[in-house]
């Protein structure tokens, strides 16, 4: 019998009012955490009593003062106070007032992303319940190529509906799409914005369901930052940033190393003697410099290195990653004719895969194929801001353009369980896609209270130079052509802002959207469990039109905001994975195609509060409904909820900062059922998991820090594609931490 739930163990109440039993029934790599998990109990529960309440006005000693991080845990468009959260540019690619801004932003700014009991950046990301990746894994043990994001449930796939930024230079994956969530170090940010509505207008294809943009942090001077921790499963990592100003020049340099033995997960009832833990590490370094050459010019460039070493839980599932990446670019200011910002990037990369083919009772295994994926981007983007002028109230346009080239080709070698002469024995695919786009947006002001804006994009790219080469055992080679395509597309939205109150915000925005298929999904086939899917060369874009209106209160006095937003959204012809009546030539069950039609609509809401002088409080949630409505050739799919796409989402964070005693945080984050597959044939239960952190100055800028990331151990499901597969256990890590002022 296959589980459907897997949630066991003791109930939340029970295992708070008795520490000695959170870790109950976990494999080894948990053992060594029975002494840890109650002592940051402990420790958060002591700091609870201990915390001097909102009338006690102790002044901390100077030399231990960390900095202020008085606003609210989470801040969405207006919450904060600091001029770095007042300020956001992925709303309309210029600075904005976050309050200002038309479109729904969800900011984490830098001291959230610091006290985060998380240890990867996608589970960071996904504490915004709008946000969420591709199944249930994290990065620690997910393959790179299941990495994707989708912003309100817009269809998960592992390749991204949402664009991913870091200072405005893409970061998904040239060949998938995908997002390489590890090669992103936190020490180097300042904040990340979220942006979960139709983002084409602004940014063309990839931001379909939104943006999500991770901003560096400045440069100010002499800073130092480090991180050295360890724990459970023996996951250690060391980090650091540096960073100086010399004049007008200014450079930071950041490095990150991590190396984990992961954990089982294939489902106790399904594992057999191949499967074991899910060792992986990765080592990144990033560099940038700026640097003044006039008062009104300024110059940078950056450059960074990756790679990735992965297993799947057994000896032949790997996969591994390679990436060099650099930008270059520059900004002008001038008194008259605006602001011009020109960005250069690019990027070389592989990828390599392989595949097992494994026994029913998992008892064996095999190497069934060996991929290995090259891949190659360069692009441009030009962004004018002018300055404001006056007609009937006040306009700022800013206008640009985009240019981006990708390659890249799946080299494919095959081991066939029967070989023989006319055997399948090399598959190479692959081809260019050349993109660019034009865009324009007026940002109108009739008055202080009135904000319209409206955006239109247009966008034309080319797939060329496809082509599919099959080599069999005995040297027969075919090779087939696909034919070079060119589509356009073109993004209007309007916004509108309303603050009728000081205190009172309403938003409301129409769009249309877009994504264009990736290469992988137009040439490269892959397989996750024993199910493989094929690549489709005929497929076409995603198309999405939707709306979205919200109501934002703030109420200074009681140190509270309170947020609720209704969207909804059809996507057309999106690109999903099809289970086919009957197998194709080469094994496949299923392939990608353009499905037909998907209605995503629901309704986001927060609340964030500023209990005392000390305390912070945020509970969010996201009810996301996604239903097929039109499916050419697949009749049964109407009516069927989109696969990977729970309707609940939410999250509970309270934080507790004092920098005399402690910084304690603690945050559940719960996630409704969900279908593993198009069918809904294969359920996933719901689960809620707690995660603690604390951390406490020792003295000069060291910390010692703890986190503990499923807290009571609950056991769930990640995902069912032929064999059920589980979330990550109990994981547990302390260490120091060196943190300079900003």
């Amino acid at each position: 019998m296959c589980p459907v739930t897997w949630n066991r163990g003791v109930g939340l109440l029970e295992r708070a009012l008795m520490p000695d039993l959170l870790v109950t029934h976990r494999s080894p790599h948990v053992r060594p955490t029975r002494l840890l998990a109650p002592m940051l109990w402990v420790l958060a529960s002591t700091t609870v009593m201990a915390a001097p309440g909102p009338e006690e006005q102790e002044v901390p000693d100077a030399s231990r003062q960390q900095p202020s991080t008085d606003a609210p845990t989470r801040e969405r468009t207006e919450g904060a106070d600091t001029g770095a959260a007042r300020t956001v540019v992925t709303g309309s690619r210029r600075p904005r007032p976050a309050r200002d801004v038309p479109a729904t932003t969800t900011v984490l700014p830098r001291p959230e992303i610091d006290r985060s009991p998380t240890l990867t950046q996608d589970s960071l990301v996904r504490t915004v319940p709008s946000a969420a990746t591709f199944r249930r894994t994290p990065s620690l043990v997910s393959d790179p190529t299941a990495q994707g994001l989708n912003l309100r449930g817009l269809a998960p796939s592992g390749v991204a509906r949402s664009l991913v930024l870091l200072d405005g230079i893409p970061v998904n994956d040239p060949f998938g799409g995908w997002i390489f969530w590890r090669s992103l170090p936190r020490l180097g940010l300042e904040r990340i914005e979220v942006v979960p509505s139709g983002g084409s207008a602004l940014y063309g294809s990839g931001a379909l369901g939104g943006v999500v943009q991770l901003v560096s942090r400045a440069i100010t001077g002499a800073q130092l930052d480090a991180d050295a921790t360890y724990g459970n499963a023996h996951t250690g990592l060391l980090a650091a940033r540096g960073a100086e100003a010399w004049g007008p020049v200014r450079a930071s340099l950041e490095a990150e190393l991590l190396d984990s033995d992961g954990y089982p997960i294939v489902s106790p009832a399904q594992r057999g003697a191949i499967d074991g833990d899910t060792p992986s590490s990765h080592a990144v370094i990033n560099g940038r410099v700026e640097a003044d050459a006039t008062e009104a010019l300024t110059l940078s460039a950056r450059a960074g290195l990756f790679r990735e070493d992965q297993s799947g839980g057994t000896r032949l599932t790997t996969a591994r990653v390679e990436l060099a990446h650099f930008s270059a670019g520059a900004r002008l200011r001038t008194a008259h004719r605006g602001t011009f910002t020109l960005d250069l990037f690019g990027r070389v990369q592989r990828f390599e895969q392989d595949r097992a083919r494994i026994t029913q009772d998992r008892a064996s295994e095999a190497l069934a194929a060996s991929q290995d994926v090259p891949a190659n981007d360069q692009g441009a983007s030009l962004v004018w801001t002018g300055p404001s002028w006056t007609a009937l109230g006040t306009h700022v346009l800013t206008a640009g353009l985009d240019a981006r080239r990708m390659a890249g080709t799946s080299r494919e070698q095959l081991f066939p369980p029967a070989p023989s002469e006319t055997s399948l024995h090399l598959r190479d695919t692959g081809g260019t896609q050349v993109s660019g786009g034009v865009f324009i947006e007026d940002l109108y002001t009739p008055s202080p209270a009135v904000e319209l804006s409206a955006a239109l994009r247009m966008d034309v790219w080319r797939n060329q130079d496809g082509e599919q080469r099959l080599e069999r055992a005995n040297g027969a080679v075919d090779t087939t052509r696909f034919d070079d395509r060119t589509e356009q597309q073109l993004s209007p939205r309007l916004g509108l802002r309303v603050r009728p109150l000081e205190g009172l915000t309403l938003r409301a925005s129409a769009y249309r959207a877009f994504r264009a298929p990736t290469l992988n999904e137009l040439y490269r086939p892959f397989q996750v469990g024993t199910l493989l899917t094929a690549a489709n060369a005929t497929l076409g874009a995603e198309r999405l039109w939707g709306g979205e209106a919200g109501a934002e209160a703030e109420s200074s006095s009681l140190g509270l905001t309170t947020r609720v937003t209704g969207f909804w959204n059809v996507l057309d012809d999106p690109i999903t994975n099809v289970t086919l009546e009957q197998p194709l030539p080469d094994g496949s069950t299923r392939q990608r195609e353009n499905l037909g039609q998907a209605r995503v609509r629901g309704v986001e809401a927060s609340v964030d509060w500023k209990l005392a002088r000390q305390w912070t409080a945020l509970l969010a949630y996201t009810f996301v409904d996604p239903v097929v409505t039109r499916s050419p050739g697949q009749p049964g799919l109407v009516g069927k909820q989109l696969a990977q796409d729970p309707r609940h989402r939410g999250t509970a964070i309270i934080t507790f900062h004092d920098p005399d005693i402690v910084t304690a945080t603690v945050q559940l984050r719960a996630t409704g059922a969900q279908f593993e597959d198009d069918l809904n044939e294969r359920p996933m239960g719901g689960y809620a998991v707690v995660d603690v952190s604390a951390s406490r100055h020792l003295f000069w800028k060291l910390h010692v820090f703890g986190a503990v990331e499923n807290l009571f151990d609950r056991e769930y499901l990640a995902g069912r594609a032929g064999v059920d597969t589980l979330g990550p256990p109990l994981l547990a890590r302390v260490g120091l931490r060196l943190r300079d002022a900003p």
